[in-house]
């Protein structure tokens, strides 16, 4: 029988301070097998709330850290865990940007986006991969969950840099999971659809989007479901819709070599 995320025993989300990322840290601690569950995120005051309010263990988190600030903050949490088994990674920046007004491109803001979204998430699944190749060398299971987007498939043109962001992380997300396919760490893609979400405040889209997107429980449900049956790829509502229409392609390296031979 495949290992799911009901064979954690440690599970780290971060980005848990609100969204995808609280809801989901939530749900985890609520499993049946009762894992221990570190919200990690920069908020404090809302690692407070997460701590004294629902009993989560708590850590802070700056994905935008450099990368030995990162190692040293991974280190101390495998220190303090040891049985930690799995990092859900759920924090993630958005910005728009309209090429049609090429003045009013911050390009320190496409290098943070694409630095949050994508080489802050390789630069973390690549600090905690020792300890969880340990743990399978002991024959334990553990679990890396990065969370991409809908967008990764279909982008929108109105966020191009997050668009594209998500999709590379979810490119990495396959070769990583080819790569460790003789291992048990088991790499779980989580594919959102337009969520609720803190994430468009900024932008002052919410009132538009809060019109189409799903609510952010109905969500949390539907992918605590994909989770808990073994899914490699949860992906519900829009997000589903289109990640059937690549359902079709083989994503192996061996079918790769041979496109490429054509």
């Amino acid at each position: 029988m495949s290992s799911t995320i009901d064979h954690a025993k440690c599970v780290l989300v971060i980005g848990a301070t609100s969204g995808i990322g609280r809801h989901l840290a939530l749900a985890l601690a609520n499993l049946p097998s009762r894992p221990t569950v570190i919200a990690a995120g920069r908020r404090v005051e809302r690692l407070k709330e997460l701590e004294t309010t629902n009993g989560l263990k708590t850590a802070q988190i700056d994905v935008a850290a450099d990368g030995k600030v990162l190692k040293e903050t991974v280190d101390g949490l495998i220190a303090q865990y040891p049985d930690l088994d799995a990092v859900v990674i759920a924090s993630g920046i958005q910005y728009q940007f309209d090429f049609l007004k090429p003045e009013t491109i911050n390009l320190d803001n496409v290098a943070r986006e694409f630095n949050v979204n994508y080489i802050a998430v390789v630069t973390l699944i690549s600090l905690f991969m020792p300890h969880f190749l340990k743990l399978s060398e002991q024959g334990r299971p553990s679990f890396v969950i990065p969370i991409t987007s809908g967008l990764a498939l279909m982008p929108f043109p109105t966020v191009p840099n997050y668009s594209a962001s998500k999709a590379a992380l979810r490119s990495f997300s396959i070769s990583l999971r080819d790569q460790l396919k003789d291992t048990k760490v088991k790499v779980i893609e989580i594919l959102p659809p337009l969520v609720e979400s803190e994430l468009h405040d900024e932008q002052g889209t919410t009132p538009m989007l809060s019109k189409f997107w799903m609510p952010l429980d109905e969500y949390t449900e539907k992918t605590m479901a994909g989770l808990r049956k073994g899914d490699e790829q949860v992906a519900v509502g829009t997000a589903d819709v289109v990640l059937k229409r690549f359902k079709g392609l083989d994503t192996s390296f061996q079918t790769a070599l041979t496109f490429g031979d054509k």
